[in-house]
Formats: structure tokens, C-alpha cells, sequence
């Protein structure tokens, strides 16, 4: 058998991942609120064990999620027909996934309601003056916009190809972060540059075309603006 390189493997890995959240709903939801629980996290500045805590239960949940498709496609290619123990399969599968999301409601519960009155004015104070903490929730929020694209279009694989260019939303997302947290021209200047050779080289490569890469430098750069205005 041959063995693929690295790149190959990521690209298979993370296709099975958009394949589930593209099929199924409940993948899509289960995405949604752990985007938006991590940015709250973020935003009251949890504890790194309470977010290590938060992060487990949240990768619980989509990990389960996953196993429960490729549990339940596995049946539906080998029974054509059907059979009571494939049915209680499907139930003992969807079980899981309900007995993990309760985990992680309950997690977050117990995290949440500790910080959420105590920390909701401080955790404001600590994102006005924290670079790294707007500079995650940027490329969080574009890391989901730029699946998005991937999932909407279906062109391309994860990392190669498709709409948007997620290197070169990347790169200016990158740029962006170093304008707004420094004020010294020739850095902006030499970021800005290694941004467009990262975008340029994805294009001359025949990777992306010409839209895709304008597609994703400006979404970096709007997604990681409006970040940093809202925010600061």
C-alpha cells in the first residue's frame, strides 16, 4: 500500500471533517456553539485549566459526533434493508452523542456561572489591552468563515484549492494583527509583503485563481479589522 505525505493525510482528515459537517445538522450546530462558547471564553479570560477543561469537552462532543456518522454510514452500506440491531446501533451511537453534549453543557454551566458576573467587566478591560486575545478571536472567527467558504462552494480540498484562498486570508489576517498592534511602518511594511508572496506564490502555483486569492486576502484583512475596531 502506498503511503501518502503528510499533506495528503491533513487534506483526507480534515475532508471527513467538512464531509460531517456538511451531511449532518447536528454537526453543524454542535460547530456553531463551540465557536461561539471558545470566543466567550476568551471574552470573560478563563483560567488556562478551566479552558483546557472547556476545549476537552468541547473536542469531546465533535469527536463523537463524527464516530456516530461513520457508524452509522457503515451500517447503511452493509444492511440495505432493515434490521433491529442496526437500528439499536444507530440508538446506542446517538446516545453517546447526547451523553457528551450533556457533559458539556453541564462543563460549561459550571465554568461559566463562576466567572460571569465576577469577570464581565473585567474581561472587557482585559480584551481592550490584549493583542493576542483579539488576535484569537480573529482567526477563530476566520477559521469558520473560510470552512464555510470551503463547505457552501464544494471546490477544492481543505488545504489546496477552493473559495476562499484560506492561505491568503491567513497571511492578510496576519498583517492585519501587526498594523494594529504596532506602529513602526517598515514592520507593517515587510509583513505586508510576506503576505502577498504567500498569496502571489498560492496563485503562480495555479492553486487558486486570481478572485479566490483577492477573496481571502480581504477577508482576513475585514474579518481581523472589524475584530480590533469592535473590540478596542
Amino acid at each position: 500500500m502506498k503511503k501518502r505525505n503528510i499533506t495528503k493525510s491533513l487534506n483526507s482528515a480534515v475532508e471527513g471533517f467538512i464531509y460531517v459537517l456538511r451531511t449532518q445538522r447536528n454537526m453543524r450546530v454542535h460547530f456553531l456553539v463551540a465557536i461561539l462558547v471558545l470566543v466567550f471564553a476568551i471574552y470573560l479570560n478563563l483560567p488556562k485549566d478551566e479552558l483546557l477543561i472547556l476545549l476537552a469537552a468541547i473536542t469531546l462532543v465533535l469527536v463523537v459526533e463524527m464516530v456516530n456518522t461513520a457508524i452509522e454510514l457503515t451500517i447503511d452500506l452493509v444492511k440495505s434493508v432493515y434490521h433491529p440491531l442496526a437500528r439499536a446501533i444507530k440508538d446506542v451511537t446517538a446516545g453517546a452523542v447526547f451523553l457528551s453534549a450533556l457533559n458539556a453543557a453541564v462543563v460549561g454551566y459550571i465554568i461559566f456561572s463562576r466567572h460571569f458576573a465576577l469577570y464581565t467587566k473585567a474581561g472587557i478591560v482585559k480584551i481592550m489591552h490584549s493583542p493576542w486575545h483579539l488576535t484569537f478571536i480573529a482567526l477563530l472567527l476566520l477559521l469558520s468563515i473560510v470552512v464555510c467558504g470551503k463547505v457552501f462552494f464544494q471546490k477544492g480540498t481543505p488545504f489546496r484549492g477552493g473559495m476562499p484562498s484560506g492561505h491568503a486570508a491567513f497571511a492578510f489576517s496576519m498583517w492585519t494583527v501587526i498594523a494594529f498592534s504596532t506602529g513602526k511602518p517598515l514592520i507593517i511594511l515587510l509583513s505586508f509583503v510576506m503576505a502577498f508572496l504567500i498569496a502571489r506564490h498560492r496563485l503562480t502555483d495555479g492553486v487558486h485563481s486570481f478572485w479566490e486569492i483577492i477573496a481571502g486576502a480581504a477577508l482576513g484583512t475585514l474579518v481581523t479589522t472589524l475584530v480590533f475596531q469592535l473590540l478596542i
